[in-house]
């Protein structure tokens, strides 16, 4: 009786449009009240563990990481590195739409955010080289779910808290399955491509890559700092959220400069000589090769006893040295040989080979000339700081995250309320024992939580829907053998897929809205592509190797006390 009282009262309240977390706190405490032997104290003493849940703290910073690298700046830089990359291909330009979400995903762990930041961007453009608007629609809106899949993940967050697992190993297991679902989904654009002869972009060789790359580094090194401080066993993945929320707003404000202070002001002013700016790029390029060394470096030989701080610090500044004295060398050379050709061959010849000796000594002088670039922009970094920390511009994706997270955590404590009621009044073991009664097994049970995960997901938010779901599939899944990541991952995928179906799939709504296309539009142009994440979901149910490869090969199994 008590089983039937509490989903009827969840899914009543749901029904009649009561929030997601007043539905599932309230049916909670009314259970409880009326039926448990444990007093209401225990609602008490459940909100306050819940509230103090360690891994739970991620979640904000995360939220906030996102705010910070959802400014369009971001997106534009890792658009361009995409095209550069995959663009040449026929219908290259929807391709490298999906790799730029898959990118982006990776630094915003959203859908939505993911959806708004790439399709605003991407949308208009393959319109004007000939793509139809429903076409582009249609590739956004489901590419754009790969922002829960790819880690760092907000929902995997909230599934590890749900079910006590391991964060770490839940963003290890996305990384296969979130790369396979791009490729499947460039797969099918690629097929459509050549159906539809659709246009391939101009190829624009290496340099533009290299270019390309250069602009979005700084976003996607995100990426290397929190899979690998996890990793490299550096920090948690809670201190790994606050430090890629620290890391993303002081490359928002102070290195792309698309907020704040510091908007649109150039990291080098005009007047400046070529020798100027090629010292400053120079001593950029080797700054960051030190930093990045030493961060890889630690990640991967930082173990005890295997190498020292001094020893690696040592390599990188061999190659600080290198780079000091290549890139000017090559940059300068090149420059000068372009000026000295002369009028005939061999004059042109004989100026070619005089430039080298030239050169190496006008290296020194041009890094020296870079310094004053470097002053300018130290000092502006200087004057500007504790201003660009209360611009309004901050100020506003501050409180936008905030908003976020207090809507959220409302949510998942409520949830947790929900989940310590199962637990307390037996709910899941009396549906095991039903279900095993009926003769199901791991097979038939994935097919069932696939199902009711794709029902659901048409009329619920994802955290939501798995805070209810989570609780009670999880014990069943274990008395049946299922890995917990595997189930995890089966999780989100399914969560993947709701926000794309009607009626009340966010990607469809923020879709709409960034196109002006009706909801209808959009489901009609989403659909064909949706076909392909339910071929994705198969393999992702029934091939577990795909999500427990990488976790189990890092970290060894998942193991769950009962």
């Amino acid at each position: 009786m008590e089983t039937g009282f509490l989903f009827i009262m969840v899914f009543g309240l749901l029904f009649l449009g009561v929030p997601v977390a007043i539905s599932l706190g309230l049916s909670s405490i009314l259970v409880i009240a009326l039926f448990s032997s444990d007093s209401m104290s225990s609602v008490a003493l459940q909100l306050f563990t819940a509230s103090q849940n360690y891994t739970l703290l991620a979640i904000p910073f995360f939220i906030l990481a996102s705010a910070f690298m959802s400014t369009g700046g971001v997106a534009k830089r890792i658009i361009r590195f995409a095209i550069a990359t995959i663009g040449h291909l026929r219908g290259g330009l929807a391709m490298a739409s999906v790799l730029a979400c898959m990118l982006f995903a990776a630094l915003s762990g959203s859908s939505p955010a993911t959806v708004v930041a790439i399709g605003t961007i991407a949308i208009a453009g393959m319109m004007q080289v000939g793509y139809s608007k429903s076409f582009a629609a249609g590739i956004i809106a489901n590419a754009g779910t790969l922002g829960i899949l790819i880690p760092p993940s907000i929902v995997m967050v909230v599934y590890a808290a749900a079910v006590n697992v391991s964060v770490g190993r839940m963003f290890l297991a996305g990384i296969i399955p979130g790369i396979l679902a791009g490729v499947m989904l460039m797969l099918a654009i690629y097929v459509v491509a050549r159906w539809k002869n659709l246009p391939a972009e101009e190829w624009k060789g290496f340099h533009e890559i290299v270019e390309g790359g250069k602009e979005a580094g700084w976003g996607v090194f995100l990426v290397v700092i929190i899979l690998g401080g996890i990793y490299g066993g550096v920090f948690t993945p809670t201190e790994a959220a606050a430090v890629a929320a620290v890391y993303s707003g002081f490359v928002a404000l102070f290195i792309y400069r698309d907020m704040g202070p510091l908007k649109e002001e150039p990291w080098i002013d005009q007047g400046r000589s070529h020798r100027a700016v090629v010292g400053f790029k120079a001593t950029v390029y080797a700054i960051a090769f030190f930093f990045i060394w030493l961060i890889l470096s630690f990640f991967a030989m930082g173990e005890p006893g295997v190498t020292t701080i001094d020893f690696r610090a040592m390599i990188g500044l061999v190659g600080v040295v290198i780079i000091l004295f290549v890139y000017p060398f090559w940059r300068l050379q090149h420059g000068m040989a372009s000026q000295a050709v002369g009028i005939d061959g061999s004059s042109a010849y004989v100026a070619t080979g005089t430039v080298g000796a030239g050169v190496l000594g006008q290296i020194p002088g041009s890094l020296a000339a870079g310094l004053p670039i470097w002053g300018r922009n130290l000092r502006l970094m200087t004057v500007r700081f504790f201003p660009a920390l209360v611009h309004d511009e901050t100020r506003k994706v501050m409180v936008d995250a905030s908003k976020t997270t207090v809507m959220l955590m409302f949510i998942i404590v409520n949830a947790l309320l929900f989940a310590h009621t199962l637990t307390a009044e037996r709910i899941p073991d009396a549906i095991t024992s039903l279900m095993l009664d009926y003769g199901f097994n791991w097979f038939t049970f994935l097919i069932a939580v696939n199902v009711l995960l794709l029902l659901g997901g048409q009329f619920m938010e994802p955290s939501g829907l798995l805070l209810i779901v989570a609780p009670v599939v999880f014990p069943i899944a274990m008395e049946l053998g299922i890995d917990p990541i595997h189930l995890g991952i089966i999780m989100v995928v399914n969560m993947e897929i709701g926000m794309i179906t009607p009626p009340i799939g966010l990607n469809l709504f923020v879709t709409s809205g960034i196109t002006g296309m009706s909801l209808v539009k959009v489901v009609k142009a989403a659909a064909p592509f949706v076909c392909v994440l339910f071929v994705f979901l198969i393999l992702v149910t029934y091939v577990p190797v795909l999500s427990t490869l990488i976790p189990n090969a890092l970290m060894g199994p998942e193991i769950v006390t009962r």
